[in-house]
């Protein structure tokens, strides 16, 4: 049978793109793809790009504080968020444009519509318009989860976020995993009076105990509100801004208020479910270690599929997928160490086994220490790092990594390396020190706090 495609790509996020990139242009595969917003997805639009962009922006004010310190005669100023705003959309402008033109250079149709699944093998386009295809690769997301409350319209996402006219004097953020922290951090240091709320016991759940909470003293420090085992009842409009009525009885003004609550998987509404295609409890794309579905022609990769939502991880398994299907490689992504960072103020970057978990699976040494870094430190700040490995106490194997401190994201990468590696804690104590350094705790840790 002819196809007009030999693989349809719905979503033009980071995995749909590798995938679409891949199958075209590394193993000559005639592939048409289809977007109904702007090129780049989540993490270039409206997610991890811009989301740095206001962590770099929003870490000037210490800076400049710290400059001083250091002797330099500088003067703060007002932050200017129109200005920043604008130049902010030209570089996602360019980056959706290279973005385009990759996608152009290997050979992909792009198809600037909404697409969804007529059967196994046929796409339509919300013209009308259909293709056949061979393969399916549905990759369009996640979407950001507000609560069914009374007064919901008023809330804001981290989809809007990065659009506001001006910003708020007084904001909440709702949730507790990386997306609100790092906003709540962000938001501050922009100027803004910032309050979080958070029904669990404690920020950044899933992540190491010690570290979460080293982060969340931090921010507490900073001035950040953060206001856990609390919840927002219901938004009223006031003459003043938003009123939020929590759990805790209290019923606080605010110019802004932020859901970061988790995302669910952006499946609905593609013609799937009548196809046979299997869902999860949580609305997610079930597939298999080839991110095949229960239909063999539609496959999934990505935020959609709900396995680990991290745009790497999705450019991963849709390389992997074009390796599989189109190079005649098979090649199944390792979901079991993936190293993360959390851009908050400070980051927290983290690989391997939480202690909890390492413990739950056998006898362990934990080595860890807490100190003041030399710069800020002599600027007069009271900012402490945290570093922390997890050593299996039987193989000696490091099973986990966990950073707090200015530019963990960078060390974390670094990190992931041996550990990957399968390193012991000799091989990290044999490792010379880079002196003076933060990251030099990493190889100078000799005993144990504790065991397990």
């Amino acid at each position: 049978m002819s196809f007009d495609y030999d693989l349809f790509v719905i979503g033009g996020g980071s995995g749909g793109v590798r995938a679409a990139r891949v199958a075209a242009g590394d193993w000559g595969a005639k592939v048409g793809l289809a977007e109904e917003s702007r090129m780049g997805g989540t993490c270039v639009i409206r997610g991890c790009v811009p989301k740095k962009l206001m962590v770099f922006a929003s870490g000037f004010p210490e800076a400049i504080e710290d400059a001083r310190a250091y002797g330099w005669d500088v003067q703060g100023g007002r932050f200017d968020w129109p200005l920043f705003r604008a130049a902010l959309e030209r570089e996602l402008d360019r980056l959706e444009g290279a973005y385009r033109n990759t996608l152009k250079n290997a050979g992909v149709t792009v198809h600037d519509a909404r697409a969804r699944v007529v059967d196994p093998h046929c796409v339509e386009l919300a013209d009308g318009t259909r293709f056949s295809a061979k393969h399916i690769l549905i990759a369009t997301g996640g979407w950001p989860f507000v609560p069914d409350i009374p007064g919901r319209e008023l809330a804001i996402t981290s989809n809007e976020i990065f659009h506001l006219d001006e910003l708020p004097k007084r904001a909440l953020v709702v949730g507790g995993g990386y997306i609100a922290s790092e906003f709540a951090c962000i938001l501050h240091g922009l100027g803004v009076n910032v309050s979080q709320y958070y029904r669990g016991a404690q920020i950044l759940r899933g992540f190491d105990d010690e570290a979460r909470g080293h982060v969340a003293n931090a921010m507490l420090a900073r001035g950040i509100g953060v206001h856990c085992g609390t919840d927002v009842i219901r938004l009223e409009k006031s003459a003043g801004g938003i009123v939020a009525v929590a759990t805790d009885g209290t019923a606080q003004e605010f110019d802004l208020v932020l859901y970061a609550t988790g995302r669910v998987p952006n499946a609905r509404g593609l013609g799937l479910e009548e196809l046979g295609v299997a869902f999860g409890r949580q609305g997610e794309i079930v597939v298999d270690a080839w991110s095949q579905t229960a239909v063999p022609s539609i496959f999934a990769v990505g935020d959609v599929t709900n396995r680990v939502n991290l745009t790497p991880v999705a450019i991963r398994e849709g390389h992997a997928f074009a390796d599989t299907v189109f190079g005649a490689r098979p090649t199944r992504f390792d979901h079991g160490l993936i190293p993360s960072a959390v851009f908050t103020q400070p980051e927290l970057g983290s690989v391997g086994l939480t202690e909890e978990a390492a413990r739950a699976a056998g006898p362990i040494e934990v080595y860890a220490t807490s100190f003041r870094p030399m710069k800020s430190l002599f600027a007069g700040r009271q900012d402490r790092v945290m570093m922390k490995l997890v050593v299996s106490a039987e193989t000696r194997r490091v099973l986990g990594c966990h950073i707090v401190a200015p530019e963990a994201g960078e060390l974390i990468q670094l990190a992931a390396i041996p550990i990957g590696m399968g390193a012991t804690k000799e091989d990290f104590d044999r490792t010379l020190a880079v002196h003076p350094t933060m990251a030099e705790e990493l190889v100078t840790m000799r005993k144990p706090v504790r065991r397990g």
